[in-house]
């Protein structure tokens, strides 16, 4: 008798801690998505026939908006006090001209749009492009990669010293970005990137969305190692939160096609 009690109390726990897990699964989803979208597996989804802020109606469906980001000529010492960083990157000082950045990652509906493909996940971000791609795409639209140093500025919002993430020195935490989608710590068995501007509690004081995680984004070749592709800002995979430090770099081969790479593209400054 006490052996089948036992037995049935140990049936009960495992089911109510499937139960609760199954819960805080649920809860941590919901927490993921900035407010008006809807938590759906490992994504956060545009909910009914409105589009949540940031994003518009467009022909294609729900779309971040056409918006820039101006920076003027600056420098801004780079170069992470943090354990995690030390022997991985030197402290330096670096320099830029005057530049505008896309405040979105590139989206579907855009990288598809100019291919006249429009697609019903518009506002995902577009990735597994080569760099050669996404440096077309760019440059169809005006634009080109930016530079490592133009997009680490960008991130840094001109902070002086720069910050370790695009919102500040701390909380990287799965409600400023999609990232740790595959293997945890926010989510398991992603599929891929997610809606773009979905996380603002991650935005910068500038208002870039998703530079930290969701997908990393092709950079322009270092004129010292051409051949070394770069990409920038960690992804959806990224499983350690040091991997989404703005001195953290993805390196792999430029003609690459993987799912964690994206672009984000840089213009000159405005008239």
């Amino acid at each position: 008798m006490a052996r089948v009690v036992a037995v049935a109390i140990v049936g009960v726990a495992i089911a109510l801690a499937v139960a609760l897990g199954t819960r805080l699964r649920g809860e941590n989803a919901r927490a993921r998505c900035g407010r008006a979208f809807m938590a759906r597996g490992t994504r956060c989804m545009v909910a009914g026939d409105t589009c949540p802020p940031p994003l518009l109606a467009t022909p294609h469906g729900c779309d971040a908006p056409e918006f820039r980001v101006s920076f003027p000529d600056a420098s801004v010492a780079m170069g992470p006090s943090d354990w995690e960083a030390e022997g991985r990157i030197e402290t330096k000082t670096i320099q830029v001209g005057a530049f505008r950045i896309d405040a979105f990652e590139t989206t579907r509906g855009r990288w598809d749009g100019l291919r006249d493909l429009p697609d019903s996940d518009s506002a995902r971000a577009a990735s597994a492009m080569t760099r050669d791609e996404a440096e077309a795409f760019c440059q169809a639209r005006g634009g080109r990669l930016p530079t490592e140093e133009e997009w680490m500025m960008a991130a840094a919002s001109g902070a002086k010293p720069a910050r370790r993430y695009p919102w500040g020195d701390t909380g990287a935490v799965c409600r400023r970005a999609a990232w740790g989608l595959d293997t945890g710590p926010c989510a398991l068995s992603g599929d891929g990137p997610d809606t773009v501007g979905a996380h603002p509690d991650g935005d910068s004081p500038l208002g870039l969305h998703d530079l930290a995680g969701n997908v990393a984004e092709w950079v322009a070749p270092d004129s010292a190692h051409p051949d070394v592709g770069i990409a920038k800002g960690g992804s959806w995979k990224t499983a350690l939160a040091s991997e989404l430090r703005i001195w953290a770099r993805l390196e792999l081969s430029p003609s690459a096609r993987d799912a964690r790479v994206g672009v984000r593209c840089a213009y000159p400054p405005p008239p």
